[in-house]
């Protein structure tokens, strides 16, 4: 039994080896830049439930700018780019710009409170299954997506956004159209 037990073992070693380096090769064939949007591609339709329990689908905004905002509460960037965000929203949400913070969460109630907690009323979608996420490539946050009247997106932001960058970004959208 023992030397037939060290085969075994050598065995599944390989097995595992050989797949480990299969999976490594792959990813790191596949071109990025054909995965997920980047600037300048059209963005990717998704379709997502909010906190206030209606479905919003990024085609219902054809034609106007759209800030997604991908972030969780357990970010710290996220947290303090969050009153930021807030300021710009009621500024260009006049204008017909849309907001949408995409909410990596798994827990509703603890997004809520956290909405509450900070005095933040931008429309927020929950996407605890994180689909729409890995549609997007997100691996970081927050990340943020610009996109134009055209459904392309303008400018892809890794990281924390100043008001100023935020301000300037969206400027830049509504000037466009």
């Amino acid at each position: 039994m023992g030397p037939n037990k060290k085969w075994v073992q050598i065995g599944i070693f390989a097995v595992v080896l050989i797949i480990g380096v299969f999976t490594i090769i792959t990813n790191l064939s596949a071109s990025d830049s054909k995965k997920y949007p980047q600037q300048g591609d059209k963005a990717t339709n998704f379709s997502l439930v909010g906190l206030d329990g209606k479905t919003h689908e990024l085609s219902d905004y054809k034609g106007k700018p759209v800030l997604v905002n991908f972030w969780g509460t357990f970010c710290p960037p996220c947290k303090e780019e969050m009153p930021a965000l807030q300021k710009q929203y009621e500024k260009w949400s006049k204008e017909g710009v849309v907001f949408l913070e995409v909410n990596v969460d798994k827990n509703k109630v603890t997004v809520q409170s956290f909405m509450d907690q900070y005095k933040l009323n931008m429309p927020v979608l929950l996407d605890a299954k994180e689909v729409v996420r890995k549609q997007y490539g997100v691996m970081d946050y927050p990340t943020t997506f610009f996109i134009g009247t055209d459904g392309k997106v303008s400018i892809k932001k890794i990281g924390q956004m100043t008001e100023t960058f935020i301000d300037e970004s969206i400027a830049k959208l509504v000037n466009k159209s």
